[in-house]
């Protein structure tokens, strides 16, 4: 055909959406390792050729590290932002700032000339509903409106939160950790390491914590702990892994149940209803009432002379000149049994509605909820052991460490090892967990407590279970998820597992120049794969390469806007040449950009225990099975999971890639 060699190259000039995913659709991490090395590697041949194109040789190489710092000054912003917002919201629920509204009660009382030290958390300034409303601090008709008015802000937030996610931000939902990518090459690691300590710095410049620290709950305890408190640690874990499997249990049957039936097609309204139930439920009680945080915080605190709190009213000894910081063991007073009920109480409804709540609409984590259950038990078992050793300091195993008058035990550092072994038990972390507890407390000192507790928690808990709350939440979901713990120890082959298999359609595969546009279209019309080998032809099946589905629908429908004479019986070619074509005939379409040519593949004789491995360790989307250059089949990795769901005695067809 004359003028063939002025053909357009459509790929050439770049269009929207070329090398994107589609919703819900594996990154194919080698290919684009790939893609990202041929693009280095022409930008450095470039940079040669002129002073201009080295200078922008040296953009493109920093480009990198300038996206890491704006990632890490916008996450400490919002972090700071988000843990501002968090105080206000909550204060929110039970009253408001009359000098300025967007201030939290503690920063509302702050700014006050008539706060004393005795009454801190009142001021003038701050009053609650019925003392706006009515005018009324006390009684019957001001509790109620207080009540009224703390559902109401509650359900208020919980539809805003679940109608931005269904709205705007549907991947918002849950956690994001099941969403856990286990491809992380090391110059990631780098990176997100850069961006973690860009985003403390901005985070200790807005300093949202008002102690000048960047950790959530600082803790600060001045009493060392005793090798014979080992035992309740341990006992701790155990708590923390029996928690850890109930919870699992529970929730994964509820979100099953919830998948399963008409509930699951009302997220708004189960969002509304639980919020409902959770705020009716939790204001009488002072410890549910206030946010997950501050609890978890009031738990961790050790009791000095000039704490108010009920877990701090000891009686104590008026002829005592001890220092503020040196405060002995006292026997407890009205306040701390109360509280201890009261706990009771928050525990028992923290777990419940933990189990109803994650997995819901909204973005919520499981960090804190665990947390706050672990710390609740453990600040419980610390007391009961601090009474212990006041009261009987003369049984032999307080004898050695626990003198009268002597600060002997911590309960808040019980609360601290209570909260490391529930989220232990829960996620099933150990080294990870013990290093996250370091950084939301500073409690670098207190490393042999939560790590007894935290592997203490995870070998109670593989007992009943080996998944953790997010591998389970990944199978539930459907995500084809590798995890590298899963060893693969079986003598299959790649034949075994590639499809097409005996009995089944033969693979769908593009020829390298043969089919026309309407051809492919047709093909991506029938089919719901998200690729297709391309072949020399069908009849010799040589293996050319590997085009993406969404990039050939993409180039199709650009190359019909915006390219003359590409209609549907075009050719559409993949070589660097384009067929020998008949005078008569429409242009053809040449889309060699978009083809991988360098797809990885595999024999039919290769080991599966391999095929597995190189899915892990490449991130695959996808291999190809050939022999002797001949296209045998594909193997992707669901096809991995189906397998090795069948080698552990499971049914391959009962895994839903949703």
């Amino acid at each position: 055909m004359s003028g063939s060699e002025n053909l357009m190259d459509f790929l050439d000039e770049p269009f929207p959406d070329v090398g994107t995913y589609e919703d819900f659709h594996t990154i194919d991490w080698l290919r684009e390792k790939s893609r990202d090395t041929d693009r280095h590697r022409k930008i450095t041949s470039k940079s040669r050729e002129s002073i201009w194109e080295f200078i922008k040789g040296l953009l493109d190489a920093w480009s990198g590290w300038v996206v890491m710092l704006l990632i890490g000054l916008l996450a400490g912003t919002l972090a700071g932002v988000i843990d501002l917002a968090v105080d206000w919201m909550t204060d929110l629920k039970e009253g408001v700032c009359l000098s300025a509204f967007w201030y939290s009660h503690e920063q509302c009382c702050w700014t006050s000339n008539e706060t004393t030290f005795e009454d801190r958390d009142k001021c003038p300034l701050w009053q609650k509903w019925s003392e706006l409303l009515v005018n009324q601090s006390e009684g019957a008709s001001a509790y109620i409106l207080n009540y009224l008015m703390y559902i109401l802000w509650a359900l208020l937030f919980a539809f805003l939160a679940v109608s931005l996610v269904r709205v705007f931000a549907p991947y918002a939902c849950g956690s994001g950790i099941p969403e856990v990518s286990y491809y992380f090459p090391l110059k990631t690691l780098w990176r997100s390491f850069f961006a973690a300590l860009v985003a403390a710095f901005t985070l200790r410049s807005i300093n949202p914590f008002g102690n000048s620290r960047l950790v959530l709950f600082y803790v600060e305890y001045h009493t060392p702990w005793y090798m014979a408190e080992l035992f309740p640690f341990i006992l701790l874990g155990v708590f923390g892994g029996l928690w850890g499997t109930f919870f699992i249990r529970c929730n994964i049957a509820w979100c099953r149940r919830r998948k399963s039936t008409k509930l699951g097609k009302y997220p708004v309204l189960e969002v509304i209803m639980v919020t409902a139930v959770t705020a009716i439920v939790a204001y009488p009680n002072p410890y549910t009432r206030q946010s997950t945080s501050e609890l978890i915080s009031e738990l961790f605190n050790d009791c000095g002379a000039l704490e108010s709190s009920q877990l701090c009213d000891y009686v104590n000894d008026p002829n005592m000149t001890r220092p503020v910081d040196d405060i002995p063991d006292r026997p407890a007073g009205l306040g701390v049994y109360t509280a201890m009920w009261q706990l009771a109480l928050a525990l028992i409804f923290k777990i419940v509605i933990t189990i109803f709540t994650f997995g819901m609409k909204i973005p919520s984590g499981l960090f804190i909820p665990s947390m706050a259950v672990g710390a609740m038990a453990g600040r419980m078992v610390g007391v009961g052991v601090e009474q212990l050793a006041y009261h009987h300091h003369d049984w032999i195993i307080f004898r050695n460490w626990c003198r009268p008058g002597a600060d002997c035990v911590t309960p808040g550092l019980y609360a601290m090892v209570g909260a490391a072994a529930c989220l232990g038990g829960v996620t099933r972390m150990t080294v990870s967990l013990v290093v996250i507890m370091f950084e939301l407390t500073g409690g670098l000192e207190y490393i042999v407590p939560l790590m007894a507790a935290a592997v203490t928690s995870k070998w109670v808990a593989d007992a009943f279970g080996k998944e953790g709350i997010y591998e389970a939440h990944i199978h539930l979901n459907g995500y084809p998820f590798l995890d590298v713990k899963d060893e693969f120890t079986h003598r299959t082959l790649a034949t075994d597992v590639m499809r097409p298999r005996r009995g089944e359609p033969p693979l769908s595969v593009l020829t390298q120049d043969s089919m026309t546009v309407e051809d492919v279209e047709t093909l991506i019309k029938d089919t719901d794969y998200n690729g297709f080998p391309v072949v020399v032809s069908r009849d010799s099946e040589r293996l050319i390469g590997f085009a993406q589905r969404r990039e050939l629908i993409l180039a199709i429908k650009n190359a019909r806007q915006r390219q003359e004479g590409i209609v549907s019986n075009s050719i559409m070619y993949f070589t660097e040449e384009p067929p020998e074509l008949l005078a008569n005939s429409p242009h053809p379409l040449k889309l060699r950009r978009i083809l991988n040519l360098s797809p990885f593949t595999v024999t039919d004789h290769t080991p599966m225990e391999t095929v597995v491995d190189i899915f892990r360790k490449l991130g695959l989307r996808q291999c190809l099975v050939t022999r002797s250059g001949r296209l045998l089949g594909i193997i992707t990795k669901k096809d991995v999971l189906r397998h090795m769901a069948q080698m552990a005695n499971q049914d391959p067809e009962s895994i839903m890639f949703n």
